[in-house]
């Protein structure tokens, strides 16, 4: 009768050692049924569950291989594995799977530790653990902020996902960290579009509020803003007032103020590996089409739908032409692209930071609160407040050393 055996091994990685134990396994014919390791600085962790044919004994088995990993200096444990055991860890297979995103600038023992003990409550178990930041020196001060990032794979079925959702967004909030759990889905790993919203986002100004400055009504027209962003005004009611202050302001401002935005930390490394990995991206703002055409130049993006402006004799008229891009014209024009673009809705990632936003932010498969508002924050299904918009790379599951620099 065959039997089964854990091989656990740890000790400083050496090269060759998985082939080496391989070609004695094999000469034994033992069947691999698990296996997996890890390193972490230098030191490995290795487990190979095997099943040993009942045409030979395990003895000698064991004993060569206990020979060889002593010889390169390791440490090693062998543990049975019953058959009643093995089946029941087969049946686990197929069972409901959870990736948790830990982000921050630094992860420290102390922000994980409610983490993992939510991860506990709810009936959950980890299943593995990738750290997908790179490697940060502790000895140079020029590699600018910090970026961490840690990946827990994790198996069960919690009595309320979107309770324990909504205990990580609290917990998130009081250790400084952003945590992000996703259903392990193929749609996870297999994202196809994503969609900005632009002031305050994908740029860290509000164009409209720097139009207020030109025409010498900034206070008025950020108070305005803010509120709406809030969702304490209606966004329609809003920019129709705000746009009331502008009227007469020269075009030729414009340009101006497009030459003095700034992009968001991490805008140009995000958008620049969604276009080398295949992604189609777009802008849907409450803002006006002109800034966001000069940003889809700069940075390549695919679509843009914004307000567009109206003009007469060389000054903003106080209007827009056509209808208002607000919250629910936003989540419509996700959905044409998608479609025009013949991508699932579960393929689509939408980032904003208003209230606005919300109906795009829902109506996307991965639906992110990018620094945004408490309303914007607590309604979201995902939110991202420590890192820039790079950060959204981790969510899709990129490791740092995979991306273009």
């Amino acid at each position: 009768m065959s039997e089964i055996v854990l091989i656990q091994i740890s000790g400083n990685d050496k090269p060759g050692l998985t082939s080496s134990l391989m070609g004695i396994l094999a000469e034994y014919d033992v069947n691999i049924l698990d296996m997996g390791q890890a390193v972490i600085h230098d030191t490995l962790s290795l487990g190979i569950l095997v099943e040993i044919p009942d045409t030979a004994e395990n003895s000698p088995i064991l004993k060569d291989i206990l020979f060889h990993v002593h010889a390169h200096g390791m440490h090693l444990r062998f543990v049975p594995v019953g058959g009643d055991a093995y089946e029941s860890w087969v049946r686990e297979q197929g069972k409901a799977r959870y990736i948790i995103t830990v982000i921050g600038r630094a992860i420290t023992a102390a922000q994980l530790q409610p983490i993992a003990a939510a991860i506990t409550a709810n009936g959950l178990n980890i299943d593995d653990i990738e750290r997908l930041s790179g490697r940060r020196s502790l000895q140079r001060k020029d590699t600018g902020p910090g970026r961490a990032c840690i990946e827990l794979s994790v198996r069960g079925q919690p009595p309320d996902a979107d309770a324990l959702k909504g205990e990580f967004m609290t917990i998130a909030q009081e250790v400084g960290v952003d945590i992000a759990f996703q259903e392990d889905t193929p749609y996870r790993r297999n994202r196809r579009l994503v969609v900005f919203d632009m002031d305050s986002t994908l740029i860290q100004q509000e164009v409209i509020d720097e139009l207020g400055r030109e025409a010498g009504v900034m206070d008025q027209v950020a108070a305005i803003t803010a509120a709406a962003m809030r969702g304490e005004i209606d966004f329609r009611e809003s920019l129709r007032r705000r746009l009331a202050l502008l009227r007469g302001l020269d075009v030729a401002v414009l340009e101006r103020v497009a030459g003095r935005l700034q992009l968001t930390e991490g805008a140009e490394r995000l958008i620049r590996n969604l276009r080398h990995l295949g992604y189609r991206t777009a802008i849907i703002s409450g803002g006006f089409t002109y800034f966001g055409h000069c940003l889809q130049r700069r940075l390549g993006i695919d679509h843009v739908h914004a307000n567009e402006l109206e003009i007469a004799d060389g000054r903003l008229t106080g209007n827009v032409v056509g209808a208002i891009v607000d919250g629910e014209r936003k989540a419509e024009l996700l959905r044409e692209i998608a479609a025009a673009e013949e991508i699932d809705l579960e393929q689509v990632i939408a980032v904003g930071d208003g209230a606005n936003d919300l109906p795009m932010l829902r109506s996307a498969g991965l639906g992110v609160a990018f620094h945004a508002k408490p309303l914007v924050r607590a309604s979201a299904r995902h939110a991202i407040s420590t890192l820039g918009l790079d950060a959204l790379l981790y969510l899709i599951g990129m490791r740092d050393r995979d991306l273009r620099a």
